[in-house]
């Protein structure tokens, strides 16, 4: 690259040369010889003492010696930028232009035109120009920016390179609301609300910005970060310029060997990546995740994708797991440690999640919550991606079971899948130890299993003689179960004997959280039956208070007409009471000991 550079730089100053003998004065022999990168200018000292402040300085203290050659060394932008800055000098009109203006700045605080030297100097119209022109437009930034690719540090001191980037941010920030603006409706209800189907036409910004260079690209997302664009809008500008960046193919990227710039670009990208969930599409993150493998990109940006990866596995395809392994050829052909700490990731998310205090996860009355629903469709992508690498023959036992224990007992509510997985393992290593079938055939919970599974692992000799009669004892008691089932729906049965065995059955599939929030229905009607026993309990307690008020009123006289007709019970002869006068001897002594339970536990 070094080489080409400079060649370009002689053939401008070449050209430069040129050019220069058109526009300086031929009926005037110049007096000084300008060399710059390369190029030499025969000009004038005057033109350019009158305008430069370091082409002063130079002459002055040459004095005496009356000097006729100056060289300019690292003059930004080289024999170009002096072609122009010179013709400024000499009174000749140019344009300034966005592919310049940059070039100018530089050129004129290195040569020092500033106003001290000169009014309406060329560092005074080049700040102009970038003020009134550059910065009101967002397309002309970045050209600038495109420009201050080869002035740096010099662009950035000059703060050329932020008024871009603030520019860009804050154009994009407008345009965005305005999109937002334009998208707004009113619903058939009367109130105001946003169309998400409506096409945002806000972001037409996105493939300007690729053409950046990464360092200055990663300053402006981190601009418009802060500005408050959308995620989906960074997330989507990010996708657009990797996908331009890494267009490379694997096989030239290692042939090549030059992986630096890729690398770089891989690592950037995830370092802007949004902290909101859904941003980006998960396929994109698999992308990123593969290239981070295959560049060796550092570990801190896998760790950050297999972690943004981890807490949206349940929307992941088979595809995106299927990570090839880059490794040696001795090594299996998927990458199965990176999904075992990518399954990680999701469980601790969910351990996370149930350690939450938060009543409204727990309030749900759905079967189910999210969390759970989540782990369902994880278990059966990680069973259908054991399935798939199972076949390989150098994937060892440990792997293959470490992926498969990751997930929590109650993710699976059915074991079809895993005993599937386990089966294409036995049958591609069928060399394992009678222990290691042991060790695999206890991972499947024959209980969960389905009818047609179950009489396939019934005769399936691959599996050990401990596991074929687990699943023919299951099967005998689901048979039973089927017979009893059938017998007792000709039966009326209480309704809260079937809701309890209902309850239980559900709770055996429910994870904790789910278990818990049943619990916490369950507690409700309790509580909602104590407070109706609470309140028939005051009622009984007015009454006996009405009924002790009573009493107390006509208190002689009930006890005069109870005192005669017991006294007309007695039997004062001894003789054998009649048949009918015992019945209401027994009859009042039934009431008298119903008013005194009564009484009692109205008291207590």
């Amino acid at each position: 690259m070094d080489i080409k550079q400079q060649q370009q730089q002689l053939s401008l100053a070449k050209s430069s040369r040129q050019r220069c003998n058109e526009w300086i004065f031929r009926d005037v022999p110049s007096d000084i010889t300008i060399e710059v990168s390369g190029g030499t200018f025969a000009l004038h000292k005057f033109p350019l003492v009158s305008r430069s402040g370091r082409i002063r300085k130079l002459i002055a203290e040459h004095r005496d010696s009356d000097i006729s050659r100056v060289e300019l060394l690292n003059l930004p932008g080289g024999a170009e930028s002096f072609e122009l800055a010179a013709k400024f000098c000499y009174g000749i009109n140019f344009e300034i232009t966005s592919a310049n203006v940059a070039q100018l700045c530089c050129a004129s605080d290195y040569l020092e035109m500033t106003e001290e030297f000169s009014k309406d100097n060329l560092g005074s119209r080049a700040e102009e120009y970038i003020d009134s022109i550059v910065c009101k437009n967002l397309e002309v930034c970045v050209e600038v920016l495109q420009q201050c690719e080869n002035l740096l540090p010099l662009a950035d001191e000059l703060k050329i390179v932020s008024r871009c980037i603030e520019a860009i941010a804050s154009k994009a920030c407008a345009e965005q609301i305005a999109s937002s603006f334009s998208r707004l409706e009113y619903s058939s209800s009367g109130r105001l609300h946003m169309n998400r189907q409506a096409k945002c036409e806000g972001d037409w910004w996105i493939e300007d910005l690729s053409v950046l260079r990464i360092d200055l690209y990663q300053r402006v997302m981190m601009a418009m970060k802060c500005r408050g664009v959308r995620p989906e809008s960074i997330g989507a500008s990010l996708m657009n310029y990797a996908q331009k960046e890494l267009t490379k193919t694997k096989v030239d990227l290692v042939a090549a060997g030059s992986n630096g710039h890729e690398r770089l670009v891989v690592e950037t990208i995830v370092s802007l990546l949004p902290v909101e969930k859904l941003a980006v599409p998960i396929n994109f993150l698999f992308g990123l995740l593969r290239s981070a493998v295959m560049l060796d990109c550092s570990v801190g940006s896998r760790l950050d994708l297999e972690r943004r990866i981890g807490s949206q596995l349940d929307i992941a395809a088979l595809d995106d797991l299927l990570i090839p392994s880059f490794r040696h050829a001795g090594d299996t052909l998927f990458d199965v440690d990176t999904v075992h700490r990518i399954l990680v990731n999701f469980s601790q998310q969910e351990d996370s999640e149930d350690d939450m205090d938060d009543a409204s996860v727990f309030e749900s009355d759905s079967p189910h919550s999210p969390s759970q629903t989540a782990l369902y469709k994880v278990a059966k992508l990680v069973d259908n991606y054991l399935a798939e690498i199972a076949p390989d023959a150098n994937l060892k036992l440990s792997k293959f079971m470490v992926i498969a224990e990751t997930l929590p007992a109650h993710a699976r509510t059915v074991h079809d899948g895993l005993y599937r997985a386990i089966d294409i393992y036995l049958k591609a290593h069928q060399n394992l130890s009678d222990s290691d079938k042991k060790k695999l055939s206890k991972l499947i919970d024959f209980q969960k299993l389905s009818q047609e599974a179950g009489a396939h692992a019934a005769q399936n000799e691959r599996l050990p003689l401990q596991s074929i009669v687990q699943v023919l004892y299951f099967e005998q008691l689901r048979l039973r179960n089927n017979l009893s089932c059938s017998y007792a729906d000709e039966e009326q049965k209480p309704v809260h004997h079937s809701w309890r065995i209902s309850s239980g059955a559900l709770s055996a599939a429910m994870s904790p959280r789910d278990n818990y929030a049943s619990l916490r229905r369950e507690n409700r009607e309790l509580k909602l039956e104590l407070a109706r026993l609470r309140m028939r309990l005051n009622d009984l307690e007015k009454e006996h208070v009405c009924m002790k008020r009573d009493m107390e009123k006509s208190h002689s006289r009930k006890f005069m007409t109870s005192f005669s007709r017991k006294i007309g019970k007695l039997s004062f002869f001894g003789h054998t009471s009649s048949r009918g006068s015992s019945s209401p001897s027994k009859h009042s002594y039934r009431t008298e000991s119903k008013v005194i339970e009564r009484t009692c536990a109205s008291t207590d």
